[in-house]
């Protein structure tokens, strides 16, 4: 059975297997999150024959404790386990099995700051969280200056037609009420089921379901 401990982060071990690379800028954010919210997240290790632990889970966040200087972090001991076993456990959990919801995860963000601020220590680039704030913020009141994307906008050069690729999409920005936010999420998420507009990335996806939706409304 795995039991809890605390332990000084220069006592755990790294493993020789661990695929799972940081940037630099992602090692800040690290840090940032470590500094405002603590270590809520225990180091899973491993008791190797000579008494010593080994990270399978949380090697990055054990070297940012030593860059925080932290004197002892939470760790998951879950015993003398196998090479097969623990190689398993360390790809678990770097894994991630599902896809955010774009529009239930703008949502959340926009309650929690602005993207200046989460992008500190959320692992998410500026860019990306206007990417995603993008799928709930439509401007109706804006509909004859629509905000376009930077891939839109004109440069001053012409493209070159040979290794260009000619643009489908574009993202558009609007602003909704707030007691409408949950209807249209509903009925764009039902749109995209029933249709089976799976296929795109999930902006292109509630894209396609917003124009059928325009198509049904015109018809």
């Amino acid at each position: 059975m795995p039991n809890f401990l605390t332990m000084s982060p220069h006592d755990l071990r790294p493993n020789p297997w661990n695929t799972n690379v940081v940037s630099p800028e992602n090692e800040a954010k690290i840090d940032e999150s470590l500094s405002q919210f603590g270590m809520f997240k225990p180091i899973i290790a491993r008791e190797l024959e000579d008494g010593s632990m080994q990270i399978l889970g949380g090697a990055h966040r054990r070297d940012s404790a030593i860059r925080l200087k932290l004197d002892e972090v939470p760790v998951m001991n879950v015993g003398r386990i196998s090479d097969a076993q623990a190689k398993k456990i360390g790809l678990i959990d770097n894994g991630r099995y599902g896809n955010d919801d774009t529009l239930a995860l703008s949502k959340l963000l926009d309650e929690l700051g602005a993207p200046e601020d989460l992008s500190a220590f959320l692992p998410y680039s500026v860019a990306e969280f206007e990417s995603i704030f993008s799928s709930s913020s439509i401007a109706l009141d804006d509909l004859d200056s629509l905000d376009l994307d930077d891939s839109a906008a004109p440069t001053g050069h012409h493209a070159d037609p040979v290794t260009k690729a000619p643009q489908t999409h574009t993202i558009m920005r609007f602003k909704v009420p707030v007691e409408d936010v949950a209807k249209i999420t509903e009925k764009v998420n039902r749109v995209m089921k029933r249709q089976r507009f799976t296929d795109e990335d999930s902006l292109t996806n509630a894209g396609n379901a917003l124009v059928h939706i325009l198509n049904e409304v015109e018809a």
